[in-house]
């Protein structure tokens, strides 16, 4: 029995050890990983708009679905990994080929008569101020999915080191993975704010507290239950992450009250944007001018607060991520509808070009702030730490995330501009159900609940094989696998038209 428990104990600490003292990667090779995501995109979209090759959803649509959305995104940190640019290269040349073949012609739906579509366009054209668009649901779904297989994949051998989390200082694809999770969850919630805001109400702040304590109150469970788990199981836990006792589901469960605290600011600093750079820098000067970044790096730890310091600091940083990602939001989500009459006509030429300068724009901004906190010759010199999310961090998050964006945005411009022309809300949902992946609106759909479903799987994975010993087609495998029913029930969930909300 001794011997048993040592071998266990001596095993738990080869994983502890196997994802501790990392240094990362370089900032161009996880962009050329990250780039793997809007490259299918475009694949996904030319077949779908030059074939029809998704409608109607058949078992092989669904397979070619799952290939692409998954299955490269699986190769481009495993198989691909040391060669992201030739996956890219690869997956080009297939939309290139798809694109060149001659397109499939389909039969036109009957047109209603004219003045039947001026009355359908006038009633519907009130059904709502937001819009859920092609791009954005493609971005969330390519995020969650890289997510749930990283989590998994960093326990094998076949995952890089670079990959994984950086002990303190540099980048590393599971550290965008993080901030990405983050800046889209500060997209989704300036849903709530729009409507607020055409409604032209504004919400006390104390309703605004209630409605977030009760988002916060089940994610703050997760949390505890996550880490009740862990120790009753003696999993393998990387302290430095997080701490003793904190998780990033208590990071997602206290960002809620926080925003709505956060949101009364928006009467003195007037965006989103403003508000994610002053908490960045106030918290950036705090970690350079105090004892503060000697205390999360290297202070002892003798109490709750001392053991979980790198959770609890490193919220402030992840706090400026979301409302970098709610700014982003606000940009994105409404809706626009195409008017078409007397001076009110407004092209979807020019809203297209309009949500692209936009974007652009944005994404051009963040780099120049990355670019200027980073560089050592005409900047502040400062390094990437998502250990204490610091300024460097938030801004390479959210300039990668609204890059990223504006990929996904042009493959939709470019192939599905019709979407963007709709006359009214029942003609443009019918569009993006037309220029949207089914696998990855299913995961966009509960991707909280299949994020928990991925973390309860990779914990039984963890159990039950020894990750650290399995070969490279075996690992594909479990993967494959473990991916395989991942999707299943997400789609499962789809196509019964069950939403779980956490």
């Amino acid at each position: 029995m001794a011997t048993n428990s040592t071998t266990t104990q001596s095993y738990k600490q080869l994983k502890e050890d196997f994802v501790s003292n990392l240094s990362g990667g370089s900032v161009s090779e996880i962009a050329q990983v990250c780039a793997v995501a809007p490259v299918v995109s475009l694949v996904w979209s030319v077949l779908q708009a030059r074939q029809s090759f998704f409608r109607p959803y058949t078992p092989l649509g669904y397979a070619i679905d799952f290939l692409l959305n998954v299955g490269a995104l699986l190769l481009s940190v495993t198989l691909y990994s040391s060669a992201p640019l030739l996956l890219n290269l690869l997956l080009l040349t297939v939309a290139a080929f798809v694109y060149i073949v001659p397109a499939h012609t389909r039969r036109k739906k009957p047109q209603l008569p004219p003045n039947a579509q001026s009355k359908k366009s006038s009633s519907e054209q009130t059904l709502g101020v937001l819009s859920t668009k092609p791009f954005l649901t493609n971005y969330r779904g390519n995020m969650l999915i890289v997510t749930c297989i990283c989590i998994l994949a960093v326990d094998f051998r076949l995952f890089p080191r670079r990959f994984a989390k950086v002990e303190t200082w540099g980048t590393s694809l599971m550290d965008m993975g993080v901030g990405a999770f983050v800046f889209s969850a500060g997209v989704v919630a300036s849903r709530p704010v729009l409507k607020e805001r055409a409604e032209g109400k504004a919400t006390p702040l104390s309703t605004r507290l209630k409605t977030s304590l009760r988002h916060s109150l089940p994610l703050l469970v997760l949390g505890f239950i996550r880490l009740l788990s862990v120790k009753g199981l003696d999993y393998a836990e990387h302290v430095t992450e997080y701490g003793v006792h904190w998780n990033f589901f208590f990071t997602l469960g206290f960002l809620p009250p926080f925003v709505a605290l956060f949101q009364s600011a928006l009467k003195v600093v007037p965006s989103y944007a403003g508000l994610a750079l002053l908490l960045g820098v106030v918290y950036q000067v705090l970690l350079e001018t105090t004892s503060l970044k000697a205390y999360i790096l290297t202070g002892p730890r003798t109490d709750l607060l001392s053991m979980n310091r790198e959770g609890i600091f490193s919220f402030f940083g992840y706090l400026a991520i979301f409302l970098a990602g709610q700014d982003t939001g606000m940009l994105v989500l409404p809706r626009t509808l195409s008017r078409t009459s007397g001076s009110n006509k407004i092209s979807g030429t020019v809203q297209r070009r309009s949500l692209l300068l936009n974007l652009a724009a944005r994404s051009l901004v963040w780099t120049a702030l990355y670019f200027f906190a980073t560089d050592y010759k005409y900047g502040f010199g400062l390094t990437v730490s998502r250990r204490m999310a610091n300024l460097p961090y938030m801004l390479w998050v959210a300039a990668s995330n609204a890059v990223l964006l504006l990929a996904f945005y042009l493959v939709d411009a470019l192939l599905f501009p019709s979407f963007y022309s709709a006359q009214d809300a029942k003609t443009e949902k019918e569009l993006y159900d037309t220029a949207t992946s089914k696998v990855l609106r299913a995961y966009n759909r509960n991707g909280l609940a299949v994020f928990l479903l991925a973390n309860l799987l990779t914990g039984l994975v963890n159990m039950t094989v020894p990750t650290l010993d399995v070969g490279r087609v075996a690992t594909v495998g479990i993967l494959v696998g473990y991916m395989g029913v991942l999707t299943a029930v997400a789609v499962g969930l789809d196509v019964y038209n069950v939403t779980i909300k956490l």
